[in-house]
């Protein structure tokens, strides 16, 4: 995700994403032209000062989920803004129902907190917070700066109530799949939670097409790609549970040593189909050379540049207890496609998103079967 950080709170970093100046110009243009007397800069600056503003709100949002689930023991490694809102990348969802409720209802209630303060303080000021309010119902295009505080009060309790709509993604989802999950297999819960989900994003993202509105439309995509992510993501936990590294990691590949040309590791990889190399000194894994880098050297480098040039050397390693399911998450986040396995510090193989892959389709297939056995 190309994202750019802003600053961190409580070790959480705060980032933007590339596509998120979008909104801004959305939000110029919505508020910037008022009808039949053209474009007002007046109004297009109102719009982008209000929606970063917003913008404020949702981080709030955000760090009341993150911080909730940091406290509970999980940790959590960014926030992204985007135009649609904002993501937490949390490394690990909380597994208790009674967690996982907790950190879904943090955010839509601090919103719900935000509202609150921001009428109290309309009463100091010489804002009329109902008159306002009457103005954003009749016209919220047609808003001033007057009206900053009215505004902030509506979108942040709009903010709270769409994202407790029961359905996957929202906080909503999360809450109703806690719910469940008291008396039904997690698994089931989530099938629950995200059926819905995506039920809401087919009624969403009709009633945008029928109306003309942009905004429904990519909301309804986000929700249903949201939904179908998160049921992914519980299916594969579901078949991989229990599984561990030493049941699936590859044991007899190829290493390249920091000195060996990268032009070794791309005839080894035509040699063996292998294409992410181990970079190991007397059996200590020092390096890791993935194909990408191999590609990479070949079109910009000479071949026999030595790989202790182009290696990588920050990455994770993992133990043979390490849990299958976990490596998978850390993979992805991690962007690399393999990683080396050490055995009381020595090189002891290579796990690839392939091993994974295969042992989440054998395991399924055999899922399957035995589910198909206690039906007869």
């Amino acid at each position: 995700m190309t994202s750019f950080k802003l600053f961190s709170v409580q070790g959480i970093d705060i980032k933007v994403h590339i596509t998120f100046p979008l909104i801004l110009v959305w939000a110029a243009v919505q508020f910037g032209f008022l009808g039949q007397a053209g474009f007002s800069l007046n109004g297009a600056a109102f719009g982008v000062v209000v929606t970063l503003l917003l913008f404020a709100c949702v981080v709030i949002h955000e760090l009341s989920h993150s911080l909730t689930s940091t406290w509970m023991g999980y940790p959590v490694e960014d926030i992204v803004l985007l135009p649609l809102g904002g993501v937490s990348q949390i490394e690990e969802m909380p597994e208790g129902a009674g967690e996982e409720l907790l950190m879904a209802v943090a955010g839509p209630l601090s919103n719900v907190v935000i509202a609150f303060l921001l009428g109290l303080l309309s009463l100091f000021t010489p804002t009329n917070l109902f008159a306002g309010l009457r103005k954003i119902a009749a016209d919220p295009m047609s808003l001033g700066w007057g009206d900053t505080l009215p505004y902030l009060v509506v979108t942040n309790l709009a903010l709270a109530a769409f994202n407790l709509i029961p359905a996957f993604p929202m906080d909503g989802g999360r809450v109703l799949r806690s719910l469940l999950a008291t008396i039904m297999p997690q698994t089931q819960a989530t099938d629950i939670a995200v059926r819905i989900g995506q039920g809401f994003a087919w009624l969403l993202g009709l009633g945008g097409l029928l109306t003309g509105n942009l905004i429904w439309i990519l909301i309804a995509i986000f929700v249903y790609s949201g939904a179908a992510q998160e049921g992914r993501m519980t299916r594969i936990r579901g078949i991989l549970e229990g599984m561990k590294v030493r049941q699936a990691f590859s044991r007899n590949v190829q290493a390249v040593s920091p000195a060996d040309p990268v032009s070794r590791a791309a005839d080894l990889t035509l040699e063996s189909f292998q294409a992410d190399f181990p970079v190991c000194d007397e059996g200590q894994i020092v390096g890791l050379l993935t194909h990408t880098d191999i590609i990479r050297t070949l079109q910009q480098r000479e071949p026999d540049t030595p790989v202790r040039e182009v290696m990588k050397t920050d990455f994770p390693t993992l133990q043979l207890d390490d849990g299958l399911f976990e490596v998978h998450q850390q993979m992805q986040q991690s962007g690399l496609d393999a990683l080396p396995v050490v055995e009381d510090d020595q090189f002891a193989g290579l796990l690839t998103s392939r091993d994974v892959n295969e042992a989440y389709q054998l395991l399924s297939i055999n899922q399957e079967l035995r589910k198909q056995l206690q039906s007869v």
